[in-house]
């Protein structure tokens, strides 16, 4: 198995379905790291060369922000709202839906 951003990626996948096994790094995005690092989108992983896997593991650290340092920001973020006192920071310290959902019958989830 190759490991690209501390994920074990699937070999028997193509390259862009297996990129995707990572947070922060969808369809879209991993059409773009294999266009950038010169990969043919319908390779599969256990095909690439470990000089492609060490190029797209530089290039996904270069360009993208994924898995744990994405998940903090993102912490980040909503401790940062809370903590200004902001309507969303207040749904969020209630935990109640913040987009605006309704919750008179709904939301049960996030209630």
């Amino acid at each position: 198995m190759a490991r690209i951003a501390g994920v074990n990626i699937p070999t028997a996948k193509r390259a862009v379905i297996a990129l995707t096994y990572i947070t922060g790094i969808g369809n879209t995005s991993a059409k773009a790291i294999c266009e950038a690092v010169n990969i043919d989108l319908t390779r599969r992983v256990n095909e690439l060369s470990d000089a492609e896997v060490l190029a797209i593991r530089e290039h996904i650290d270069a360009n993208y922000m994924v898995e744990g340092d994405l998940r903090r920001e993102v912490q980040m973020n909503i401790k940062r709202a809370m903590d200004l006192g902001s309507y969303r920071g207040l749904r969020h310290r209630r935990n109640l839906p913040v987009r605006g959902q309704r919750t008179h019958t709904n939301a049960r989830t996030r209630k």
